[in-house]
């Protein structure tokens, strides 16, 4: 045996569902329009003062603002973690918004000065003075000069200052 509502009793049900849902909804809003407003409101570091090139950023030198322009593009600092220990490449002006760009890593080793260069491979290591042809970050692939031979090598510049060369 089967069993049918009425239409009167299938619109009741259903409105009530509905205000119910429809209040649910209201309250879950008003709970979490704080998270999302604050979840949503970008930041950006800005200089307080004139910045310029070969200048090591930190906290004293900057401050965090919100953004205000729903223009703005991407590709600049939202956060102080971003911009500590780095180099300004360019001249940064106050009020305006830091470009990632604008930044790079602290030199490693700088060009003419003394470094060790490293060559290993299996059980051989072989070390020697070098001189640096450029300056460079960690992690970079530079060209250096070996002091006693006057060889130009390739090689990667690591955390210590040192070079590891590659083999060709």
């Amino acid at each position: 045996m089967m069993f049918r509502r009425s239409a009167a009793n299938k619109s009741t049900n259903g409105s009530r569902l509905r205000v119910r849902t429809v209040a649910f909804a209201a309250a879950l809003a008003a709970l979490l329009s704080p998270a999302i407003v604050f979840a949503e409101r970008p930041t950006a570091v800005i200089p307080k003062q004139t910045i310029y090139p070969g200048e090591t950023l930190d906290q004293s030198l900057v401050e965090v603002v919100d953004v205000t322009n729903p223009n703005l593009t991407e590709g600049y600092v939202r956060s102080i973690e971003e911009i500590e220990g780095k180099v300004t490449k360019r001249t940064l002006l106050p009020g305006r918004v830091i470009l990632a760009s604008a930044l790079r890593e602290q030199y490693a080793v700088e060009r003419g000065s003394t470094v060790r260069l490293v060559f290993n491979k299996g059980g051989l290591t072989i070390t020697a003075a070098g001189s640096p042809l450029q300056d460079a970050a960690v992690g970079e692939l530079i060209r250096a000069r070996n002091v006693d031979t006057g060889v130009i090598v390739s090689g990667t510049v690591m955390a210590d200052g040192t070079i590891h060369v590659v083999a060709k």
